[in-house]
Formats: structure tokens, C-alpha cells, sequence
């Protein structure tokens, strides 16, 4: 893995797996309590009369009995109205909150400028000692943003005859190529909030087709429950696309925020780390 992109040791392999796995449960959960909540609902409606005892009995004509009691419709009834695009949106959901999981758990302080290290590296180069401190920016276990930028920092200036005077060149390039890294990380977010609304306009197409396609087959005599499938999956589908886009790219411009923020809070942590260098020349 190339150096300097976050990670969080031991289990970072497996971060992003949890995060979808655990957004996938999610709405399972809220797949279970909606449907399990609708099925009561349509139950008490079916099975209950209420009858004030003060009123004398009253009982309803058999023909009402003979009725078929309308079914309640549930979340995941719903969501399977939008066909094969309401599946991608889906699933575009799962993904975008593996990431949001994920971001937040390695695009922190702690993470990015672990304050064990920059303790370290600080002790070091105040005692003048740039070998061992490149060789702590270059253990695993202190992998992170502030060891990277100090690394491109400390070998410019052992391996340069004028490298104290270039090595805040060097940090500069290695701190925007991580802020350049950490960026990239919150593509997937504006991909997907850009990519929800597109797929949920789609699938409104794609159902007023569909509608339109039963109207012209029926000469223009179709019932509406023969328009109903279409229909719904123009709404849904567009409904579904909207909840996705929006709180991820909340989601998106947030993190950005904070890689600003905490990028600049580490520039100014390795000007603190790099100063004795301009001292001793």
C-alpha cells in the first residue's frame, strides 16, 4: 500500500466491508420494523370493531363480509415498485454508507496526526537526529499524513548539498499530494450523490413509458390498475433517488471541510517539527 494514505491498523482491510455489510443490515432492520408495523396495522383494521355499549347492536349486511380486506403496503413493497433501477439505487445507498462509515473512522486528527509521532519526530530532530527520525517516519506503525510530509521533508534535506534550503519545497509537493489522496477518497460520495438523482430520473422515464405503452395497447381504454406498476415506479424511483443524493452529498461537502481543516492544522504541525533543520544551518 502506498505510504500516506490513512488507515486505521489492525483491521483496516476489513473497514469498509463492515460499513456495508453494516448498512445493508440497516435496512433489513428497517425493512422488518415497517413491514412487521403495517402488518399490525392491517390486522387491527381487518379484526377489530369498535362499538360503543351504550348503542344498540348493529350488524353489518353479509355482502360487506364477502369484501376482500385491501392489503397494506409495506417499505419493501415499495421499493420493489422500482424495478431494476430502484435496485441500483439501493445499492448505491449500501455503498454510500460503507463510505460515510469508513471516512469517518480515518479521516480524523487522531488518524492523520497521531500525537505519539509528532511527540517523537519532535524529540529527534531537536536532539539533531535525522537517520532515526527517518527511520520512525518510515515504520508502519507511524504511517500517517504528518510522518509522510516529514519524510519528503527530512530525505530532501540529508540527501540534497543545499537541502536545507529546499526541504520546505519538498514538504510543500508531499502535503499537497496527501491533501491530493484524502480528496480522492471522497469521490465515491459525489459520484454517488450525483449519480442517485440521474438513476431516479431514469426510472421515471422508463415508468411513464411503461404506462404509456399500456394506454396505446389497451386503445386507450386501460384501467388504472393497469397503470398502476408504471406509474409507481416514475415516483418511487425518483423518490428513492432523491433520499440517497441528498445526505450524501451532506455527507460529501463535510469530509472536504474537514480534510481542509485538518490539512491545514498539519501544515503548521510540521513547521513546528521542521524548524530546528533551519536552525542548525
Amino acid at each position: 500500500m502506498p505510504k500516506g494514505i490513512p488507515t486505521l491498523p489492525p483491521t483496516c482491510s476489513r473497514t469498509l466491508l463492515s460499513a456495508v455489510l453494516g448498512g445493508l443490515f440497516a435496512w433489513l432492520v428497517v425493512f422488518g420494523f415497517w413491514g412487521g408495523a403495517c402488518d399490525a396495522a392491517s390486522g387491527q383494521e381487518a379484526g377489530e370493531v369498535l362499538v360503543d355499549p351504550e348503542l344498540p347492536s348493529w350488524t353489518p349486511p353479509a355482502v360487506d363480509s364477502l369484501r376482500p380486506e385491501p392489503r397494506r403496503r409495506t417499505l419493501l413493497d415499495t421499493v420493489r415498485d422500482g424495478g431494476l433501477v430502484g435496485l441500483l439505487i439501493l445499492m448505491l445507498s449500501i455503498v454510500s454508507v460503507g463510505f460515510m462509515v469508513e471516512h469517518s473512522l480515518t479521516i480524523r486528527k487522531s488518524v492523520l496526526m497521531p500525537e505519539p509521532v509528532i511527540e517523537e519526530l519532535d524529540r529527534l530532530l531537536e536532539r539533531g537526529q535525522v537517520d532515526e527520525a527517518i527511520a520512525a517516519c518510515q515504520a508502519s506503525e507511524n504511517d500517517s499524513l504528518v510522518a509522510s510530509v516529514v519524510l519528503a521533508g527530512l530525505e530532501r534535506y540529508r540527501g540534497s548539498e543545499y537541502g536545507f534550503a529546499e526541504y520546505k519545497a519538498a514538504v510543500e509537493e508531499a502535503g499537497e499530494d496527501q491533501t491530493g489522496r484524502l480528496y480522492r477518497k471522497t469521490e465515491v460520495l459525489g459520484l454517488i450523490g450525483a449519480i442517485a438523482p440521474m438513476l431516479g430520473l431514469t426510472g421515471t422515464v422508463l415508468g411513464m413509458i411503461q404506462a404509456f405503452n399500456t394506454i396505446a395497447a389497451s386503445g386507450g381504454t386501460a384501467k388504472p390498475d393497469e397503470l398502476a406498476g408504471g406509474i409507481g415506479q416514475a415516483l418511487v424511483t425518483t423518490l428513492m433517488g432523491l433520499l440517497v443524493a441528498m445526505p450524501t452529498m451532506v455527507a460529501f461537502s463535510y469530509f472536504r471541510n474537514r480534510i481542509d481543516s485538518l490539512v491545514a492544522e498539519a501544515g503548521k504541525r510540521v513547521e513546528q517539527i521542521m524548524m530546528p533543520l533551519g536552525r542548525r544551518r
